[in-house]
């Protein structure tokens, strides 16, 4: 490899391999959190930890395996490098990523009682499959254009979740404010990141391509294609458009998805309905 690109993949799988440490040491914690917990909210965080299990290892995968989906670059000569693999693997992590948003987006709205974030967290995930075919269409027909509305799907879903937190903020606490704080400033920067650098990149992508009058494959050509060719590459140039998101992708996106697997039980951080004429109460009396 060429000593860019050597130090880049050499990045990737050191944090594959610390995230693949830092899951092992949750599930640990978990369970010695068991008797601390509510059993329905020992539920849930049981359900997160499976669920980042998915995303940790999937990411870990394409982070020893990296693939340009659309020119079918890779670093190794290999059919687990093929981008068929790749992206059925990346689907499968992405929709148990989204999984872990709507689960706790829907636990905090049933402990507030948003009637809007019950309903965002239920239109996460056919909102994100719709995201994952768009991406599918794009990997196998090689236009961009569907990368662009899966970038889009990606970027209104996180957006919808930070107006939900925001809605839900006065019937928190101050403790459950300094985390939902945390993940609005987090949702905000990854959908300012999609809708300033990712989505114009795709679109950028793709009017070239129009430009130029690339030729598109069908969907059983793109089939064929994206199973039996893969283009082995170690040159920085191929690699460099995906260097900045690979990278975030695959190391701060996977630490989100463990965290969640922390969340504090909410039952003690919402607003506790009073009956009328009595002060509510914020300490977290449940």
């Amino acid at each position: 490899m060429t000593s860019d690109v050597y130090f880049w993949w050499h990045f990737l799988c050191i944090a594959s391999g610390l995230n693949i440490l830092a899951w092992s040491l949750s599930a640990v914690a978990l369970e010695r959190r068991r008797d601390c917990l509510p059993a329905d909210v020992y539920t849930l965080r049981r359900l997160q930890l499976i669920l980042a299990a998915g995303y940790v290892f999937g990411c870990a995968y394409r982070s020893l395996l990296p693939v340009y989906d659309v020119p079918r670059i890779c670093l190794f000569d290999s059919w687990m490098s093929s981008v068929i693999v790749g992206r059925s693997v990346a689907t499968v992590a992405e929709l148990c990523f989204v999984m872990q948003w709507a689960l706790l987006l829907g636990e905090i709205s049933r402990e507030t009682g948003s009637h809007v974030g019950k309903a965002v967290s239920v239109v996460l995930v056919p909102l994100i499959t719709i995201a994952e075919t768009c991406c599918w269409y794009s990997v196998l027909t090689t236009s961009n254009l569907g990368h662009v509305i899966e970038e889009s799907l990606w970027g209104i879903s996180a957006a919808s979740v930070v107006v939900s937190l925001i809605i839900v903020w006065p019937r928190c606490t101050a403790a459950l404010r300094h985390l939902i704080a945390v993940m609005c400033i987090t949702g905000l920067a990854y959908v300012t990141f999609l809708f300033v650098v990712d989505v114009p990149m795709y679109w950028a992508r793709w009017m070239a391509n129009e430009a130029s009058g690339h030729p598109y494959l069908s969907l059983t050509q793109g089939i064929v294609d994206a199973s039996g060719r893969w283009i082995v590459s170690d040159r920085w140039e191929d690699w460099k458009s995906e260097v900045v998101w690979m990278s975030l992708y695959f190391s701060v996106a996977v630490w989100l998805s463990i965290s969640l697997i922390h969340a504090p039980s909410l039952k003690r951080f919402t607003v506790v309905e009073r009956p009328k004429g009595m002060p509510i109460d914020l300490a977290g009396v449940r």
